[in-house]
């Protein structure tokens, strides 16, 4: 399951991003490709993106298959709050390469996009090889993982 969440600075690209993934669905047997809108349901300025995140993490995390993906104007935000919970790993990305890096060398299972200065297309383009891409299993990135999991213990 692939869960979202935005403020209002990403409500309008997070909508185009749902029209992405229902087409993509429509012509991939792949089941991962369902998802849930999380909020904001509507673009308020007086929103915090804090609350999406909280709630997108929470969900990623009751399932090893699910991902998250959050936008904010910057993706910095939602990106620290993101990664403040345990075993998510976000990544703020603004390329398709380093999506493709991200989930290959970090195994990332949430994206953070900065709505403000990403192009439909090129969001797009970042959301499917995020979608697309699997984890390598090389055993460098295994190890480095599993030390990012020793610090998560110990704080």
């Amino acid at each position: 399951m692939i869960y979202l969440g935005s403020d209002h600075r990403g409500f309008e690209l997070k909508q185009k991003i749902k029209e992405y993934l229902k087409n993509k669905q429509s012509f991939s047997a792949n089941k991962n490709l369902s998802f849930e809108d999380l909020g904001d349901f509507s673009p308020d300025p007086s929103d915090d993106y804090v609350d999406f995140v909280a709630k997108v993490a929470q969900k990623v995390l009751e399932n090893e298959d699910n991902k998250g993906i959050l936008l904010c104007g910057s993706g910095v935000g939602v990106d620290i709050a993101a990664n403040k919970f345990d075993g998510i790993r976000s990544a703020l990305v603004y390329d398709k390469e380093r999506a493709v890096q991200s989930r290959q060398h970090e195994d990332i299972n949430v994206l953070s996009l900065p709505a403000d200065v990403l192009s439909e297309d090129l969001a797009l383009e970042i959301v499917g090889a995020f979608l697309d891409t699997e984890f390598s299993e090389e055993e460098r990135h295994i190890r480095r993982l599993s030390k990012i999991e020793e610090i998560e213990e110990m704080n």
